[in-house]
């Protein structure tokens, strides 16, 4: 492909034969037109194969080097003409493209921390995100140590890394791998393992070790942060901080950032640094909102997000009703103003004060919409009279807002759903209640039941026989119901007798027959359109309420949410289900072909969250034993699996999702159970208040998911949809009878069924 790329090279008076420069050898795979597309990606890829032995420095050195007076050559022997397949080349880069990120990271840490560039400390930057031992530190710690952590390599379990009593020189995070902490008076203390921390004690205390590490496998990988770097960012980060007093006690807790847009939520601006609210009180971080606050900030502002972060935020340390109160005494009529300031400067300090207030609520209103009409002091301070033109600017804005959502399928707290509660007779009662309703409500509505008594209680029974009493105070039943679980209604006497509905043990026979007249893209468009329906009715606050949970938010609801989940349940046990139960071999593996061929327009179509339910269904131990199935599958669709099986990878915290997903445009449906995680990791792993101060930090960093949902991102969502309708169809169908066909999915959700129904396929 490029003839004169291998050829001798004369450096320094020395003749290197056959070989390339590193810069000759990224600039050609950029050219290629592959999914080769930046430096850093050619980089990676050129790492891995030094890794593999396919690649070698001409001096023998260990990395890759992007420069002219480096030079490499390849190990293996050039490919005979009948020997290149163009497919092959193209699927051997889609592998080394997956591997390079991992390999360019680790190049990157072991170079010295002076040599790294801007780019390669943001992907480090970037890393920590998703490292345990730093989650609790802020952005602007995590960036100083991008500069200066190492990366340190042990090959061999059973190697002391350092012993009881030494000095302390360094704080150690595990990045692969996992240790023994060994004490001499109590032996194995415990093992740490990736994400955790150690040997930070002796550097603050400056102090011997208190614990002899070993590693207990093969291959450790750590990153290593010196004494002399770790005291200069602690000296640093005090040095940085500001922290502003009322009464002796501290209010208001600043960081300076000089490095701008870097910062995730940056406030006011002082000479050329800029400050970032860390914690306060709630009515000063609400006050230093409203001072440093633009007049045309707003929610989707990439660099200045201080505005869309309160607000997705206040309701955890601020309760509406205290935030409306706090705005009405701000909104000022007329202040006691210093007596220095002339009339027109107090004239244009109220009138400043005002819009910003009304800007800041008409922000909250769009941000909400009608989910404010649900808490009463919302809308009585929406009505308030001390500006004219308020009320019909909010009025405007809110029906602006609502009409917005009108079309969504969304449940408010508010909404009026279909219950079905069941008798141990399987006689079933439907009752239209609230979404929220508590079970007390539930129970309440069956009184005009022919048998019914005032001792009647609500259980919730699974397919497999086991059964949960709901507690009376218990709400939000309805959109916790796992797959093929129902509500029964029963005495005391009568639970212990209680059985699974027929219905809830799943089908008997697939619809392996009707899938065989609709197209792997027809069903990944229904799908697709689904589950949009699904996301988008997903309001961002409604995450956080999931993550923070009901003992914070008790009347909040998060029915959307809990449906998602269960649709990505439910569809990852509908294609378990469909294989176990189609009889035929030959029919079972075109069945599995279609499947994997499904996954792949999901991913095309960055419907990632269904992507990862099928990948999920795929990859369950009934569908992975079924070896004489597998077998029958087409060369080239077990590597199309082999290829997406990689993104399923957990190790290094999901790295290769996290990639994939970091190089796809909006609009896309992210992997949501991972990004529930990813929040309430760090929810859980830092605390809400510090010393009396709310730790705003700590709300704002699980936000960035939730900021790449701007509003006219569904519009584009419509025209994406629509581009990737099949023109060629296998179906002779309407959308609508590919719905029907699919809609809704049984499925058996019981594990030892599966395997059962697996084994009497292929024993």
């Amino acid at each position: 492909m490029y003839p004169d790329l291998i050829r001798d090279h004369k450096h320094h008076l020395r003749l290197h034969r056959q070989c390339c420069s590193g810069k000759e050898l990224v600039d050609a795979l950029l050219s290629a037109g592959l999914s080769v597309q930046t430096r850093s990606q050619a980089l990676g890829l050129c790492q891995v194969l030094m890794d593999e032995g396919i690649l070698a420095h001409v001096r023998q050195e260990s990395y890759f080097q992007d420069r002219d007076a480096q030079f490499f050559r390849f190990v293996a022997l050039e490919p005979s003409a009948e020997d290149r397949d163009g497919e092959e080349l193209l699927e051997a880069l889609a592998l080394l493209t997956q591997l390079g990120p991992t390999a360019l990271l680790t190049t990157i840490l072991r170079k010295p921390p002076n040599q790294r560039t801007d780019e390669e400390l943001a992907l480090i930057f970037e890393e920590l995100l998703h490292v345990k031992a730093v989650a609790h530190l802020s952005s602007s710690v995590r960036r100083e140590l991008a500069a200066v952590l190492l990366f340190e390599s042990h090959a061999k379990a059973g190697t002391v890394l350092f012993s009881q009593g030494d000095k302390g020189t360094s704080w150690y995070i595990i990045w692969k791998g996992s240790v023994n902490v060994v004490t001499h008076d109590k032996g194995l203390v415990c093992t740490l393992h990736e994400g955790d921390d150690f040997g930070q004690l002796a550097l603050v205390n400056d102090a011997p070790r208190a614990a002899t590490i070993i590693l207990r496998e093969d291959s450790c990988h750590f990153l290593r942060v010196d004494k002399r770097d770790f005291n200069r960012i602690l000296k640093d980060v005090e040095a940085n901080t500001l922290r502003l007093k009322e009464h002796g006690k501290v209010v208001l807790v600043l960081e300076k950032n000089s490095q701008g847009s870097n910062s995730s939520h940056l406030a006011g601006t002082l000479g050329s640094s800029r400050y970032s609210v860390m914690a306060g009180t709630p009515e000063k971080i609400l006050d230093y909102l409203l001072e440093t606050m633009r007049s045309d900030s707003t929610l989707s502002d990439p660099v200045d997000t201080f505005l869309g972060d309160f607000l997705l935020t206040y309701s955890v340390f601020m309760p509406t009703p205290q935030l409306c109160r706090t705005l009405l005494q701000q909104y000022p009529s007329w202040l006691p103003l210093p007596w220095i300031l002339e009339e027109e400067d107090k004239a244009a300090y109220i009138l400043r004060k005002r819009q910003k207030i009304l800007w800041l609520v008409n922000q909250w209103v769009f941000l909400y919409g009608r989910l404010l009409q649900a808490e009463a002091c919302a809308v009585a301070f929406l009505q308030v009279r001390g500006d004219a033109r308020l009320g019909p600017l909010l009025r405007e804005q809110m029906q602006d807002r609502i009409a917005s959502v009108a079309n969504t399928l969304s449940f408010p707290s508010s909404s009026i759903v279909s219950y079905d509660i069941y008798r141990p007779d399987y006689s079933c009662f439907t009752r239209l209640l609230q979404v929220n309703a508590s079970v007390q409500e539930i129970v309440a509505s069956l009184v005009d039941c022919q048998d019914w008594t005032k001792d009647w209680i609500l259980v919730k029974v699974n397919s497999a026989g086991d059964k949960v009493v709901l507690p009376t105070e218990a709400f939000g039943v309805f959109t916790s119901l796992g797959l093929n679980e129902r509500l029964f209604a029963v005495s005391v006497q009568e639970l212990h007798n209680l059985v699974p509905h027929p219905e809830q043990l799943g089908p008997s026979t697939g619809s392996w027959e009707s899938l065989d007249f609709i197209s792997s893209k027809d069903l990944a468009n229904q799908f697709t359109e689904h589950d949009w329906n699904l996301f988008k009715s997903i309001h961002q606050v409604e995450l956080i309420y999931y993550v923070v949970g009901p003992q914070k938010f008790p009347s909040a609801t998060t029915a959307n949410v809990e449906r998602f989940l269960r649709r990505f349940n439910e569809l990852q046990f509908w294609i378990t289900t469909e294989l176990c139960l189609c009889p035929d071999v030959i029919k079972r593996a075109q069945l599995l072909r279609k499947f994997i061929k499904l996954a792949a327009h999901l991913k095309d179509q960055r419907n990632l969250n269904s992507f990862f339910a099928v990948m999920f269904g795929l990859s369950h131990s009934a569908v992975s034993r079924l070896s004489r199935t597998w077998e029958k599958l087409p060369h080239k669709t077990r590597k199309l699996y082999g290829t997406m099986e990689r993104m399923l990878d957990p190790s290094w915290n999901h790295r290769v999702y996290r990639l994939a997903a970091a190089k796809l445009s909006p609009p896309m449906i992210p992997f949501m159970p991972l990004l529930l995680k990813d929040m309430t990791f760090i929810h859980e792993g830092n605390r809400t208040l510090v010393e009396n101060l709310v730790n705003f930090e700590k709300l704002v960093i699980p936000l960035s998911p939730l900021r790449s949902r701007p509003q006219y991102l569904l519009e584009e969502a419509r025209a994406i949809r629509a581009s990737t309708c099949s023109e060629q169809s296998l179906s002779t169908r309407s959308p609508a009878a590919t719905w029907a066909h699919i809609q809704p999915l049984r499925v058996i959700d019981r594990q030892k069924e599966l395997l059962r129904l697996s084994r009497d396929l292929e024993s």
